[in-house]
């Protein structure tokens, strides 16, 4: 494989764990904004008392039976990319959805300047999602606009990696930064605040991922390379989440994830692009390659 596609590939996965990044994201306005606890931080750890465990798991069962919400989001990760998202996700069958991704700053923005925009819509189906890419894209595919990303073939192709890719793209819906929080055995409830004019609790912890007891979530963290994470999430008084605020140090810089949630039961509709349309992740790799099929990873 020549340095050049080894480029595109790498491009192609960051692109692809930006566009998945988002699926659990947020709002423009950082949490300075809207009362206390506005560096985003959790206190030092200490005994998380009942009533807080109680209505978060409240949160937790209610967030998840909605189904559904509209999303706006912001995400940087460290010089990467900063980024920008808002649509709807459905969570009822798998994650289902439209996103309008802008990236705003970092090396993807200037990548995605270079392809001719940095504005692109991502589709999210059970099976695979789908990014629209620029004119200057499709000059060079054949006329065709859209990358189909299938969570088996990132699994497969960037192995470990792509298999907490896939799982995270599967698994991801609000609740679970309630269930994260819940499992860091460090929550404090930080007191009333107004978050976009809707009364909410506001509470706050530090995940420690050698802490974690659910096996699954601290392989996933640890895999990661994450060794601690700050949580914090705004609930409403329909025990709904409204926002959520996650910092994570990792070895390429910090993660920062701001999300509003709304619109709870919206109707959301994702439609498979057209096939004509749409060239597959793998074969793009394999084209890139020379046309010898990138080897599975381990």
């Amino acid at each position: 494989m020549t340095r050049t596609t080894v480029r595109r590939v790498s491009l192609s996965l960051a692109l692809a764990a930006a566009l998945a990044a988002t699926a659990a994201c947020a709002s423009s306005d950082g949490p300075g904004k809207d009362g206390p606890g506005k560096d985003g931080h959790a206190a030092h750890r200490s005994t998380p008392r009942p009533a807080s465990l109680a209505a978060l798991r409240t949160a937790e069962r209610s967030t998840g039976r909605a189904d559904s919400a509209r999303v706006e989001s912001t995400t940087t990760m460290g010089s990467l990319m900063s980024m920008t998202a808002d649509g709807t996700l459905s969570w009822g069958d798998g994650i289902t959805g439209t996103l309008t991704i802008t990236y705003t700053g970092g090396t993807m923005a200037d990548t995605m300047r270079r392809l001719g925009t940095t504005s692109m819509e991502a589709r999210y189906l059970p099976d695979a999602y789908y990014a629209r890419m620029g004119e200057k894209f499709a000059a060079n595919s054949g006329g065709r606009h859209w990358i189909r990303y299938a969570y088996d073939d990132l699994e497969h192709l960037a192995g470990t990696s792509g298999a907490l890719l896939t799982e995270h793209m599967r698994g991801t819906t609000p609740q679970q930064s309630v269930k994260l929080l819940l499992a860091s055995g460090d929550v404090r409830r930080v007191g009333e605040e107004t978050v976009r004019g809707r009364r909410t609790t506001h509470y706050s912890g530090t995940v420690d991922a050698a802490d974690v007891t659910d096996a699954g979530l601290r392989k996933q963290l640890t895999e990661a390379g994450v060794s601690t994470e700050t949580v914090d999430v705004w609930v409403d008084g329909q025990d709904l989440l409204v926002k959520k605020v996650e910092k994570v140090r990792t070895a390429t810089g910090l993660l920062t994830q701001t999300a509003h949630y709304g619109d709870y039961g919206v109707q959301v509709a994702a439609k498979r692009p057209p096939a004509a349309d749409t060239e597959d992740f793998e074969d793009l790799v394999r084209k890139q390659a020379g046309g010898t099929p990138l080897p599975h990873a381990s």
